[in-house]
């Protein structure tokens, strides 16, 4: 809590009556003591900070502190942050060691209780998050709310631990997130009368549109991966009230570009009110999940920013309690030296693991992705063999992909992939949604190998292999964080980005792309280190086309 006193002045963005005016706003201690209208003309506007509605620190490599950092410079005042990357690796203490770490700067992260820690039983996670750690998380450590409830099948089927949790977080007052990427009327219906009242993983504006029936809010999100913006901006003219925006998962390069402020700036070219605007990117989810986060009001914690329109929505100045934590595009918080924690007992591959054996039959699935989705489909391939091996298929852009897991030495799961465009060589990472086991895409079976085994070496981050040649980024805490300075993160993450590309892929985001293609719970054809898996059947499935 800043104990300095200070005014600041300029034109006064006040979303609750609709009205823009010249005036000066006094702070003391942290709160904003009085707001004062004169006849003054100023150049820049005071409105309130933006809020994340849905985001994983984890996804951006970075440790809440380092994440904060950046997060400022955007005008990001707080975050809703569902902790469940690193839950899934360490469990609650995952989560205790976000929170402390988070409360060593300021800013003002809101953690929620994980949900589904493992995402499902079809994977091998390093923990396991029960409703009475759900309860505990809520009464002992003070979280406001329950993660997105990704296992929508066991809201459908009325799974007990599912239910419970769920019945938990009502009985203490907690709203409930939720994740059910393409589920339409009855079903849609269902899973939202369980009292579950966000979804951010809406693809199509007739899906928002129904769940918006049933009394849902849409979080509209642009993340480095899952883009959909464009599908749901319409959402904002016609259900102002019902709309926040998210960044959910930004790899560190595409956190310094920007987070909120773009998705404002995007709104606001389109025609958008403005008022509209500032109410999706603060008070929706300021009121929804009772955040004690300011409103540029009398009595609120002073949390607001100076931008020098309402069209770029360019951030000046970043205020947090009374603090100045950012000015023209430079951080003001300090970094903080923070420990390192991990579960990584994975020991080194050789390349026959990675060898998928034929008894005759060519006929494969193959997972096809999109680039901007996590969704993905099944389509089917003839592949060729020699040796008794199947073999990728450069030229159709068919690729191997595998998830080995990280928790114990096992055989890898392996199979085909199309879309990834690489044209050479491998890559490999270690954040991998939801359980981070060790996930690679490659034209041949030793840059996979490669790649893979830079990862279990520095246990947990990113590689590239081509060629005999392997760069990496190493991610020691929990496998999928550093703990360094987050500029040189980002730097060392382009570096690996470009790579990437250079070998063939024309994805937006090769490596988040990459992260999503083990996560079960959004169809269609997925991968885990227990095999193929059909989302839409919440089943295994076989590799070979019988």
């Amino acid at each position: 809590m800043s104990e300095n006193s200070f005014q600041i002045c300029g034109n006064i963005v006040d979303i609750f009556n609709k009205k823009i005016y010249p005036g000066c706003i006094s702070v003391s201690n942290g709160k904003i003591i009085s707001i004062k209208e004169n006849s003054n003309k100023y150049n820049s506007f005071l409105m309130p900070g933006f809020i994340d509605a849905h985001v994983h620190v984890e996804s951006s490599m970075l440790i809440p502190s380092e994440f904060a950092r950046i997060a400022v410079t955007h005008g990001t005042v707080s975050t809703v942050s569902d902790p469940h990357e690193i839950g899934n690796v360490l469990g609650v203490d995952g989560i205790r060691y976000m929170i402390k770490n988070g409360n060593k700067v300021p800013f003002k992260f809101y953690f929620g209780a994980s949900s589904c820690v493992p995402a499902t039983a079809f994977e091998t996670a390093g923990a396991e998050i029960t409703a009475s750690d759900i309860r505990q998380l809520f009464e002992k450590d003070g979280l406001l709310y329950l993660s997105e409830m990704m296992n929508y099948p066991g809201v459908l089927f009325d799974d007990p631990e599912v239910m419970e949790k769920i019945k938990i977080a009502h009985e203490l007052g907690r709203p409930v997130d939720g994740h059910a990427p393409g589920l339409k009327d009855h079903d849609a219906e269902k899973y939202i009368s369980a009292g579950i009242s966000t979804d951010h993983e809406c693809y199509t504006l007739e899906e928002a549109l129904g769940k918006i029936k049933f009394g849902m809010k849409i979080i509209i999100r642009e993340g480095s991966a899952a883009i959909n913006f464009e599908a749901l901006h319409p959402l904002i003219k016609d259900y102002p009230e019902k709309v926040m925006f998210c960044s959910d998962d930004k790899h560190p390069d595409d956190l310094i570009i920007g987070m909120i402020d773009k998705i404002a700036a995007r709104s606001v070219a389109l025609g958008y009110d403005v008022f509209d605007v500032i109410r999706c990117a603060s008070l929706n989810p300021i009121t929804h999940y009772k955040l004690k986060t300011g409103l540029l009001r009398i009595d609120d914690p002073a949390d607001f920013i100076e931008v020098s329109d309402l069209k770029e929505f360019k951030v000046l100045k970043t205020f947090i309690d009374g603090n100045l934590v950012a000015e023209n595009g430079m951080s003001k918080i300090s970094r903080v030296e923070e420990s390192v924690v991990n579960n990584f007992n994975s020991n080194p591959k050789i390349v026959s693991d990675f060898e998928v054996m034929s008894d005759g039959n060519k006929k494969v699935r193959v997972i096809e992705a999109f680039d901007g989705q996590l969704i993905t489909d099944e389509i089917h391939a003839e592949l060729k063999s020699a040796d008794g091996k199947l073999l990728t298929d450069i030229e159709n852009d068919i690729l191997k992909i595998t998830v080995v897991e990280r928790y114990r030495s096992g055989k890898p799961a392996v199979a085909f992939i199309k879309n990834f465009g690489l044209k050479t060589g491998a890559v490999a990472s270690c954040v991998a949604h939801d359980s981070h086991n060790i996930i690679a895409v490659g034209t041949n079976d030793t840059d996979i190998c490669n790649a893979v085994n830079a990862v279990i070496e520095n246990k947990g981050g990113i590689a590239v292999s081509s060629n005999g040649k392997t760069d990496s980024l190493a991610l020691p805490v929990a496998g999928i964080m550093s703990a360094d300075d987050g500029y040189e993160v980002a730097e060392k993450y382009s570096r690996l980005d470009k790579l990437a590309k250079e070998l063939g892929s024309k994805l937006h985001a090769p490596f988040m792309t990459l992260s999503f293609m083990a996560l079960l719970v959004i169809p269609q054809l997925k991968l885990s280190d227990k095999g193929l898996f059909d989302g839409k059947k919440f089943e295994f499935t076989d590799l070979i086309v019988k």
